[in-house]
């Protein structure tokens, strides 16, 4: 009798399924999908600021094309959740056969959608600071908490890719890998300095 393939859809999981799945060591759900989970309330609360915006009256094709891309990111950050599981299957197959070749590919594969949850969240900063211009009184708030939870999900996502890329017996891998995050999280970290700067000036 053929085995039962049993797929697990992480982000059809309520809050209270999809935090057990993830405390539970046994499960395909790990640090990617913890990341792209806050990436996706970060751009809610960003999509948040931007319709409620746009119920006090303020219109434009700017802020039509923030209200576009906030919700265009949420819900690609939801679907990144079981992106995330699909895309370390290289590795647990590598690991299965036990090819350190293999393995090592893998592990950049792994690291693989965490990588478009740091490039992505810088995009949710860069509309936060766009839209604190134009953002009416009582949505200015969420604009400084989606910065904060982008940049947790930034900080998340690169541990996973350091974490991944310190196995590798590539030292130019490594230090590029190292570098390239630093360069990166410092552009995420003027992007919210500015968001902030922006917010109290309003």
């Amino acid at each position: 009798m053929a085995e039962t393939l049993k797929i697990e859809i992480y982000r059809k999981k309520d809050a209270e399924d999809f935090t057990r799945s993830l405390a539970d060591p046994a499960s395909r759900l790990d640090t990617g999908g913890a990341a792209a989970a806050c990436a996706a309330l970060a751009a809610s609360l960003l999509s948040r600021a931007a319709a409620l915006t746009a119920e006090e009256g303020v219109s434009g094709e700017r802020l039509d094309y923030m209200l576009r891309n906030a919700e265009i990111l949420r819900g690609y950050m939801v679907r990144l959740i079981d992106e995330d599981v699909k895309c370390r299957g290289p590795l647990r197959r590598a690991i299965k056969e036990g090819d350190p070749q293999k393995i090592e590919a893998g592990r950049e594969t792994a690291a693989a959608i965490c990588a478009e949850i740091v490039g992505m969240m810088l995009k949710d900063l860069e509309l936060a600071l766009e839209l604190a211009g134009l953002a009416v009184s009582d949505a200015k708030h969420y604009l400084r908490e989606s910065g904060l939870l982008a940049l947790g999900a930034v900080r998340t996502a690169m541990s996973y890719i350091l974490h991944m890329s310190a196995f590798s017996t590539d030292e130019t891998y490594r230090f590029v890998t190292r570098r390239e995050n630093e360069i990166t999280l410092s552009q995420a970290e003027e992007l919210f300095a500015a968001l902030e700067k922006e917010l109290e000036n309003a």
